[in-house]
């Protein structure tokens, strides 16, 4: 499968995937060590590389005034006092897993570097390299949680006008407000949806060149914008092969959890039992993008500590 634009026909998204199986079982299994195994599975949890929809929201009513009640004016004759340490309670929780959600993403942030470091080098190594990019695991969380917050404030605005649209014309929900909510819903949807793609696949090649070039977060998200913006082709069939792979690796995971009645799919053991999956998908996505040249190749000087009879990843998988 070749991309057909321009000087980025030469761009292979097959050949790079072979390499990177190969690379897989060099890793893992020449020879196989199971403390590297379960070391390596360790980054790749830290790197949030583990896996398991939806939910439902249903009018519950209207506020009293100010007295912290829900009045049921329609279904019954319900009368519901919500305590006040309820509400700090709940705002107690919510603020306390976002804490820790916070704390998970630095964490998972440098757990990124890790399991690239542990994938480009073919070792198990956590200490070392999570000193090492420090500053790089860093700049990826301060990015990230400016583009979380982002997102919550757009979720926020989008909720309160569909809220404005919806319910704030008493209770006239089939009038002009509603015709304009569900449109704007539609648009915020869409809008939503080409977003978290766009940012999801250059997110995805940020800590290979930040990896590569030991640069910050923005001029590694600008970089690799670009990249796309020029060649578009590539990556899209990238993605299209990459979605089919991960539905492939979700459902050979859901198998696991089932046969080990859902032990396996608890995160870390889950991570163990399908690392050669991740690995294999990770290094896919490293062979891929070090066809577009030098800059892009996180291999390059890199003295990878493999016996001399295993091959090293091919310089150019697409030639």
């Amino acid at each position: 499968m070749r991309a057909m634009n321009g000087t980025a026909s030469q761009i292979e998204i097959i050949a790079p995937f072979k390499a990177a199986f190969e690379w897989m079982k060099t890793m893992l299994f020449r020879p196989f060590d199971v403390a590297k195994w379960l070391t390596i599975a360790f980054a790749a949890f830290l790197a949030g590389r583990w896996g398991g929809g939806g939910g439902n929201f249903s009018r519950l009513g209207r506020l009293g005034n100010g007295d912290w009640k829900y009045r049921a004016t329609r279904y019954g004759n319900l009368d519901w006092n919500i305590a006040p340490w309820i509400i700090a309670g709940v705002i107690g929780i919510v603020v306390i897993a976002l804490l820790l959600a916070v704390v998970w993403m630095w964490v998972s942030s440098r757990g990124h570097f890790i399991f690239t470091d542990c994938v480009v080098k073919n070792r198990g190594a956590i200490g070392e390299p999570w000193r090492e990019y420090r500053r790089e695991g860093n700049s990826f969380f301060l990015f990230s949680l400016i583009v979380m917050c982002g997102a919550f404030l757009i979720i926020a605005i989008a909720g309160l006008f569909l809220w404005l649209c919806f319910f704030g014309m008493r209770d006239d929900h089939s009038g002009p407000g509603a015709v304009i909510g569900v449109i704007g819903l539609v648009v915020i949807g869409l809008i939503w949806i080409a977003f978290s793609l766009f940012f999801g696949v250059v997110s995805t090649f940020m800590v290979p060149v930040m990896y590569r070039r030991r640069c910050l977060a923005r001029e590694a998200f600008a970089d690799v914008a670009k990249l796309i913006g020029r060649n578009p082709g590539p990556f899209i069939l990238f993605v299209l092969f990459g979605i089919a792979l991960v539905l492939g690796v979700a459902i050979i995971g859901t198998m696991v959890a089932c046969f080990t009645c859902c032990i396996g799919g608890l995160p870390y053991i889950n991570t163990v039992l399908l690392l050669p999956a991740i690995v294999w998908l990770a290094a896919y996505k490293l062979l891929f993008l070090r066809q577009f040249g030098d800059a892009y190749d996180v291999w390059a000087g890199v003295v990878t500590p493999v016996p001399a009879s295993e091959p090293l990843p091919p310089p150019n998988p697409a030639i």
